[in-house]
C-alpha cells in the first residue's frame, strides 16, 4: 500500500498538477494539507475526478488559508474532524482530519507554523502539538496509526540546509522539537529517518533566491507511524519531481510504501538534486526560514 502526504499550499491553483500526479504517482492514499477550501468547494472541484479514480474523500477546511484532506482507495471509515482539546486561536481550526485506511488510522495534518518564537501563534504550535500527542497516546495502543502532514518543525539540525540561517526563527527550536520528540515517546517513528538515517532529505523549498534548483531546502513534511506500520515500509521517499517547474508547490510529496514497493527501493529524493546544491549547507541566505509563509500558515 502507498501512503503519501503533501501539502498543496493551495488545491484551486494546483489542481491539474495534483490529478497528474495522482495518475503518475498512483497513491492508494493521499493526505493533503494547506487546501485552503471550503468542504464543498474541495468537492465541487475534485469529486468527479477522484471518484473516476477510486478515491473517496474526506475534508475539512473552511475555505482560509487551512484545510486538510485524506484521499483513499484503501477504505474511509470512521472519519475525525478536528483534535479532541484543540486549543483554537481562538477557535479551532481545520488543521487535522483523520480515517482508517487499510486498517490504519491515517491522520493528515498541517501543524500551526509559529510565526516567531515571541507571537503568540507559537505558543499555539506547542498547544496544538500537545494535544496531538494526547490523541496519539489515545489511540497507539489499539492499533496502526499514521500521522502524516506538514509539521512546521525541522527534527533536527541535519534537516534545513544551513542551521546558521535560522538563529532564532521557529521550526527549529528545542520547545518544537521537544514537542516533536513527545510524539515518540508515545510510539510513533520517523519513517524517513529509520530508512534513510543519515541522508541528505528535504521536502521544502522557498520560492525566493533558488532555493529549490541550489537545495536549500528543509526536512518539515513527515509521515510518524507506529512500529507495526513503520516496520512494514519497504520504500520511503520525497518526489521531487513534483515541485519542479512552474506553478508547483513550495513543498514536495513525501511517499512511504508498505509491504511492496512498485517502484524499488528509489529513496530519498528521486529525481536526486544537481551535485551543485545536493548537501549544501553553507551560505547565508535566509530564504526558507520560520517566517517563510506569513501570518495565515
Amino acid at each position: 500500500m502507498r501512503i503519501a502526504t503533501w501539502n498543496i499550499n493551495s488545491a484551486k491553483a494546483r489542481q491539474a498538477r495534483l490529478i497528474e500526479w495522482l495518475d503518475r504517482a498512483s497513491p492508494d492514499v493521499l493526505c493533503l494539507q494547506e487546501t485552503k477550501l471550503s468542504d464543498d468547494a474541495f468537492l465541487e472541484l475534485f469529486d468527479e475526478d477522484l471518484f473516476r479514480r477510486g478515491y473517496r474523500v474526506a475534508h475539512h477546511g473552511d475555505g482560509r488559508w487551512n484545510g486538510v484532506a485524506v484521499l483513499s482507495r484503501a477504505g474511509l471509515e470512521d472519519v475525525q474532524r478536528g483534535l479532541p482539546g484543540d486549543p483554537g486561536f481562538p477557535e479551532p481550526e481545520p488543521r487535522a482530519i483523520a480515517a482508517t485506511c487499510g486498517g490504519i488510522r491515517v491522520w493528515s495534518l498541517y501543524v500551526p507554523n509559529g510565526r516567531t518564537v515571541d507571537d503568540p501563534h507559537y505558543a499555539y504550535k506547542l498547544a496544538w502539538l500537545a494535544a496531538l500527542r494526547e490523541v496519539v497516546h489515545a489511540q497507539a495502543p489499539a492499533g496502526p496509526v499514521m500521522t502524516l502532514g506538514d509539521f512546521n518543525i525541522a527534527p533536527t539540525d541535519a534537516d534545513v540546509w544551513d542551521i546558521a540561517a535560522f538563529d532564532g526563527a521557529t521550526h527549529v527550536t528545542e520547545p518544537e522539537r521537544a514537542a516533536l520528540g513527545a510524539l515518540h515517546d508515545v510510539g510513533l517513528v520517523d519513517v524517513m529517518r529509520a530508512r534513510w538515517p543519515v541522508e541528505t532529505v528535504y521536502t521544502y523549498w522557498d520560492y525566493r533566491q533558488l532555493c529549490f534548483p541550489k537545495n536549500y531546502g528543509m526536512r518539515i513534511d513527515l509521515a510518524l507511524a507506529t512500529a507495526d506500520v513503520a516496520t512494514r515500509a519497504r520504500a520511503v521517499w520525497v518526489d521531487r519531481a513534483a515541485r519542479k517547474g512552474t506553478g508547483t508547490s513550495d513543498h514536495a510529496p513525501v511517499v512511504v510504501d508498505l509491504d511492496e514497493a512498485p517502484d524499488g527501493d528509489i529513496g530519498p529524493m528521486v529525481p536526486p538534486p544537481s551535485a551543485r546544491g545536493a548537501g549544501s549547507r553553507g551560505g547565508s541566505s535566509r530564504a526558507g526560514s520560520g517566517t517563510r509563509r506569513g501570518t495565515g500558515a
